[in-house]
């Protein structure tokens, strides 16, 4: 997943903000107690996540893949004082862990998990949302796409995790890899749609952020 030789990601690392106390905590546990922690944001993605949500300054965020709740703690950190981050996984298995670092975070308050298929929680969602992050099953990226943005508005943000895949974007596509289709398309998708201006940033296994015009 990470694309830049290792010196090179270490004296990066070196010269971005540390990672907040809670966040190496979580970090921790995360590796040492759960299943696949790969999937895990980590220091440097966390810390961009962090600083692009504090120049938006959204009210209303939305998270499609929770996790262990990392990410969402990150992009809690730009939210209004009387804002609300929105998340949603399909893992009721993790929900208390979630839980745990996000009332420790003082942000508990503000975040609202929901545990189900996002396709169905989506649509049931009334808020129009600021910033929206997608990190769940990359075979759905296309229909989260199609979902969210009636609940986008000019200036919001879509960020969007994993569109490089480990560099199978650029490989053949081998037979039966869904997911690696879903995000051809979802990354074309993306790049040519009217109604967004986006830039793929080569930020471990790959960040999009695109901006609702």
């Amino acid at each position: 997943m990470d694309f830049l030789p290792e010196e090179i990601n270490t004296y990066v690392q070196k010269h971005s903000q540390p990672e907040p106390e809670l966040l190496q905590k979580l970090n921790r546990e995360t590796w040492q107690k759960i299943l696949a922690p790969r999937m895990l944001s980590g220091h440097l993605q966390g810390r961009v996540l962090s600083m692009l949500s504090k120049l938006i300054n959204p009210k209303n965020i939305l998270e499609i893949g929770t996790y262990t709740g990392y990410s969402a703690l990150c992009l809690a950190e730009g939210m209004q004082k009387e804002g609300e981050l929105h998340t949603i996984d399909i893992n009721e298995e993790l929900h208390d862990f979630q839980r745990k670092y996000f009332d420790a975070s003082g942000f508990g308050e503000q975040i609202i998990q929901h545990t189900g298929n996002a396709l169905e929680i989506i649509p049931k969602l009334s808020q129009t949302f600021d910033l929206v992050f997608i990190d769940a099953d990359k075979s759905n990226y296309p229909k989260y796409l199609d979902i969210i943005l009636p609940k986008l508005k000019s200036g919001s943000v879509i960020l969007s995790d994993n569109v490089l895949w480990s560099g199978k974007v650029v490989q053949p596509v081998k037979k039966d890899d869904k997911d690696t289709e879903a995000l051809l398309k979802y990354n074309k998708l993306l790049n040519e749609h009217p109604k967004l201006e986006t830039v793929l940033l080569p930020i471990r296994d790959g960040l999009t952020v695109s901006r609702v015009i």
